[in-house]
């Protein structure tokens, strides 16, 4: 009964909304492009000596994703087979504790970076970057592996487990009780509120209004009534989500584990067909990739304008480094840390190593990202759009089921992060405030189908990019721990602890 009341209560807010947003449209849409200016001007600052553009923020993921890579020796090589084989169930403990299986909330955390970042984010770095920013995106996926099992590993590490019985953990976990063990409790603090504010508009920027944007943009390719009214796809959107996100993190598993693994196959097997049609070609893309990557041709800021268009968007593709997916990671059901870590490893290469580089073959083999007859939709930012005339290029009916992938992948993604956002808001202000979040997201839901797509990106690249730099102090600071638990877990696998003790290890 509680549930139907709060479900009425959100169409009503809902509904009101929209009137007044159907009225501001230009106000809103501007408002993003001042918002985004006073951003940029603080967190991405160029810290690239001479010509080019390295903003701040995105050479603080590199260099830290680099320097974990080899602080862990290579984990992201490593421990993937045993990282399989924890997902498939084989060391199952009596210690462990949580609300989702490991395999659960892989899938959750999966179902907020495989999604739009694939498809959109992609197109976009290609038509900005050029070809080569696929090379730089793989080369991001695959040290942004460690980052996600060092920040994963950590979320569990310093996950509470609340009197109410949900799991509070994160970042703004590790923050402040990782900052307060070496003695710099109100730093921790302060960086904890921080990281869970920018946590918040990072939900509400590109796990919310950029999903719906760019969702919609490929909609309205296929269903002409959403170009005149697109707020009506808002509403749709805002009562799907509404449905699901009040149910809480075991209703957002579910959905999530439901929805990730056929929305990825089907769209796998879309670029697999393109990819394999086009044989011959492969080579030569590949070719171009390459070669892109580090002598582009028509790139503004040269090879270093590529490799900041291919980070920022891996980035936002696979979260890594972001520190977004320890929220869903420290609800698994795990004994040791260090094993839901190993699981995590697989989300930048399922997300980014492989999804992406697909994608991003397609649009280099059907050439959309340079056509003339694409340029509006690239300079729009329009990336879903663009993808779908890639699509459309080889599989004539293909744009009608990308379409609704699309909106699978852009729902998906939605309630993930508005369980991110919600963690967040209630560490900041409290349980009993967390309904007020999720009724804010929603509104959120209904001003993405009226503000411009180019502006919406601008704002979630910002927010997105900017919780690295809290994350990664923490990730720096608690290294050693992270190590420690390392080498004591490898100890104990080597010496067999775990084989055959699935009640005990």
């Amino acid at each position: 009964m509680r549930h139907i009341r709060s479900r009425s209560l959100l169409l009503g807010l809902l509904l009101l909304t929209s009137q007044n947003a159907w009225a501001a449209e230009n106000g809103v849409d501007a408002s993003f492009g001042v918002v985004n200016g006073y951003l940029a001007t603080v967190l991405f600052f160029d810290v690239m000596p001479g010509e080019g553009n390295l903003p701040f923020i995105v050479a603080w993921l590199i260099v830290g994703a680099v320097y974990l890579t080899f602080r862990f020796g290579f984990i992201n090589v490593r421990m993937m087979g045993h990282a399989f084989r924890v997902l498939r169930g084989k060391y199952r403990s009596a210690g462990d504790k949580g609300e989702v299986t490991p395999f659960q909330a892989l899938t959750t955390a999966l179902s907020a970076t495989v999604g739009l970042g694939n498809i959109a984010g992609v197109a976009i770095a290609v038509s900005i970057g050029g070809p080569g920013a696929t090379f730089w995106m793989i080369v991001a996926g695959f040290f942004g592996m460690t980052s996600k099992f060092t920040e994963v590993t950590l979320g569990q590490m310093y996950r509470e487990f609340r009197p109410d019985g949900h799991i509070m953990g994160g970042a703004m976990e590790y923050l402040s009780k990782g900052f307060a063990e070496k003695g710099m409790a109100s730093t921790g603090k302060v960086l904890a509120i921080l990281f869970a504010l920018l946590t918040v508009g990072g939900a509400l920027g590109a796990g919310n209004l950029f999903q719906v944007s760019q969702a919609m943009g490929a909609v309205q390719t296929e269903v002409s009534f959403f170009k005149d009214y697109p707020i009506v796809f808002g509403l749709i959107m805002a009562f799907a989500v509404g449905i699901v996100i009040i149910g809480g993190i075991r209703r957002i598993a579910h959905a999530a584990e439901a929805i990730v693994p056929s929305m990825v196959l089907i769209y796998i097997t879309a670029c697999l067909w393109i990819i394999l049609s086009h044989a011959a070609e492969v080579p030569a893309a590949f070719g171009l990739i390459i070669s892109e990557a580090f002598a582009p041709t028509a790139v503004a800021g040269g090879m270093i304008g590529v490799i900041v268009q291919g980070f920022k968007r891996a980035a936002f593709s696979s979260e890594a480094g972001i520190g977004s997916a320890a929220i869903a990671h420290s609800t698994a059901s795990v004994k040791y840390p260090i094993r839901q870590g190993f699981v995590a490893l697989y989300e930048p290469f399922i997300d980014t190593i492989l999804i992406c580089t697909m994608t991003a073959l397609v649009i280099v083999i059907t050439g959309v990202y340079n056509a003339p007859e694409t340029a509006e939709l690239v300079a729009a930012s329009k990336g879903a759009a663009l993808t779908a005339v890639a699509f459309g290029s080889v599989i004539s009916w293909f744009p009608i089921v990308l379409s609704v992938s699309v909106v699978l992948f852009a729902y998906s993604t939605m309630i993930s992060w508005s369980y991110y956002g919600e963690r967040c808001w209630t560490y900041v202000f409290g349980e009993r405030f967390s309904m007020v979040f999720r009724v804010i997201f929603l509104i959120f839901v209904v001003l993405a189908s009226i503000s411009s797509a180019s502006n919406i990106l601008d704002f979630s690249d910002l927010l997105i990019l900017s919780m690295a730099f809290p994350n990664f102090l923490a990730l720096y600071l608690l290294q050693g721990k992270v190590a420690a638990a390392l080498k004591d877990y490898m100890a104990r696998l080597r010496a067999g602890e775990f084989d055959g003790k699935i009640s005990q290890g």
